[in-house]
């Protein structure tokens, strides 16, 4: 029994290896790829017998398939293509584009896509791509600074299911997850969680429970990752290199997750944002120091820049707390009062100290509003 054990064994390897390097057309049914999600699910739990053809056995196992492929597929469906064009002149134009393109997940009946929030930065127009080529007239209904999320309404019947929510987000390194982008270059693949942890950004901004997983996708931006029973996990943000992976670090992706999203789609759909997206900013890109956070670049026309701070710039403190990394600087600056106030930072500039004052502002009255709907 040693050898056609260790025979499957080898085999799931080869399963999971091949899964690794996986990727579909969005325009492929997904049965093959659900089939082989439930191949690695029997493999992860140590299955190494196939039930024979037509026994009693088989018929559960056959009706599970196809369920897992019908929601599968319902999930696919439920990915769109996301296209913007960013207001003229917009200072988010120059890091991120003026033609912005990703993904997006239907998440209501009335037409609700959810998305990556930074697509969204001062939109002038919004296109939703479906897998049929139809190209629909949407709007940006609301964006979250705090998480990242975006939801943009299509403004005519989009003809799309709405993706089931995960209740729980909670998955191990050993499932299969399905990552699926929207648009024309549209695709399908199979991808594995390699951790979950806070992740600090250098924009100002922070998440608790980000979800990583590998191997890497570039087209990334507002893409679904969705569990085996077809429920969305999270949305696409980024490409990071410094993935945990199961022997090193590596590429790989970041997506916020989905629980995130409860306790705020109400203001979003009510207001348009979050009351959590109205907080203290001050334009700065930083990464972290031994002795503090770093300025690497001031953002033009900025409460930083209006302050005199430079790149290279070393902050040590900020309102008389120290500063030993970025989620602590952000928070300090984000709870320790309202978005506009004076904000003081210890700051370290070719070996000497000073004190900067900042007024700080709200970073959602900053962003150029288009001009129409």
């Amino acid at each position: 029994m040693d050898a056609p054990l260790a025979s499957t064994n080898a085999s799931t390897q080869q399963s999971r290896d091949d899964l690794r390097r996986l990727r579909f057309s969005r325009h492929r049914p997904v049965m093959a790829l659900a089939a082989m999600l439930l191949g690695a699910a029997l493999g992860a739990s140590g299955g190494t017998a196939a039930a024979e053809p037509g026994s009693a056995a088989a018929e559960p196992k056959s009706a599970a398939s196809s369920e897992q492929a019908l929601a599968l597929q319902r999930a696919s469906d439920a990915v769109v293509g996301v296209e913007v064009q960013g207001v003229e002149q917009a200072p988010s134009n120059e890091t991120l584009g003026r033609r912005r393109s990703g993904s997006g997940v239907v998440i209501g009946d009335d037409g609700v896509v959810l998305t990556i929030g930074y697509l969204l930065l001062e939109a002038d127009e919004v296109s939703l791509l479906l897998d049929n080529g139809r190209r629909l007239p949407a709007r940006v209904l609301g964006m979250d600074l705090a998480s990242g999320f975006g939801l943009v309404q299509a403004l005519v019947p989009i003809g799309v299911s709405a993706a089931p929510m995960a209740k729980d987000t909670g998955v191990s390194s050993e499932e299969s997850l399905l990552l699926v982008s929207g648009g024309n270059e549209g695709a399908v693949s199979v991808a594995r969680l390699s951790a979950r942890r806070a992740y600090s950004g250098y924009w100002e901004y922070h998440i608790d429970n980000a979800l990583f997983t590998r191997p890497p996708r570039t087209d990334h931006s507002g893409a679904g990752l969705f569990n085996a029973r077809g429920e969305l996990l999270g949305i696409g943000s980024l490409l990071v290199m410094d993935t945990p992976g199961e022997h090193e670090a590596g590429p790989g992706n970041m997506f916020v997750p989905i629980d995130l999203l409860a306790p705020i789609i109400g203001e979003l759909r009510e207001r348009g944002s979050s009351s959590a997206s109205h907080r203290a900013w001050l334009g700065l890109n930083c990464d972290e120091h031994p002795d503090g956070v770093r300025i690497v670049k001031v953002n033009p026309d900025s409460p930083a820049e209006a302050a005199g701070l430079e790149p290279g710039d070393l902050i040590t403190g900020i309102d008389g707390a120290a500063v030993d990394d970025l989620e602590g600087f952000y928070k300090r600056l984000w709870n320790g009062g309202g978005p506009e106030r004076s904000v003081m930072l210890d700051v370290r500039r070719n070996g000497e100290h000073r004190t900067v004052g900042v007024r700080s502002v709200d970073r959602m009255r900053t962003l150029r509003q288009a001009r129409t709907i």
